[in-house]
């Protein structure tokens, strides 16, 4: 079911738990605190200004994170967003997640381990056969995540315009 929200589409996903998720765009004002809580985290560990960082992120056309190559999730508890991330094309067989992220406040809860879960479903409906994903040098919490869901850590970075973040995974998903 899709329905419009200020210019966006929103796809309801199924719960887990009392967490619903939903599909959005990356104007959409569910996805504000994904990004504003990102700026401010990635600022804190990685060092330079959260205004400088949240123009960064910011800087990916929103297009990228649409159907039907890619697509931004969003995780609500009690209507509130406390988990989000997207997806983008990143070749025909590939889809690259981005921005996987859980408030400060809900850590700890499974709810990124159910976000990444509803991602990858998400990405193999949509025909991809692997998943990359790449994350910074100081986000242990990350990397854990990513090899407890069955992710190989690459030996080499992603291929990559501008940014290049050293630590990178796959996971062969579907067929």
């Amino acid at each position: 079911m899709r329905r419009s929200v200020l210019h966006s589409h929103v796809m309801s996903v199924p719960a887990v738990g009392d967490l619903r998720f939903v599909e959005v765009g990356q104007d959409d004002p569910l996805a504000a605190p994904l990004i504003d809580e990102l700026a401010v985290e990635y600022a804190d560990r990685y060092g330079g200004s959260r205004d400088r960082v949240h123009a960064w992120l910011r800087g990916y056309p929103g297009a990228e994170f649409e159907p039907p190559g890619g697509g931004l999730l969003i995780g609500l508890l009690g209507g509130r967003p406390v988990t989000g991330g997207a997806f983008r094309r990143f070749d025909d067989a590939t889809a690259e997640l981005k921005r996987i992220w859980t408030d400060s406040r809900h850590r700890r809860h499974g709810h990124a381990r159910a976000l990444v879960a509803h991602l990858e479903a998400e990405i193999a409906t949509r025909g991809y056969s692997r998943i990359y994903l790449t994350t910074g040098d100081r986000q242990p919490e990350a990397e854990a995540l990513y090899l407890s869901m069955g992710y190989t850590r690459l030996a080499e970075p992603l291929p990559a315009e501008g940014e290049v973040y050293p630590i990178a995974f796959a996971k062969r998903i579907g067929r």
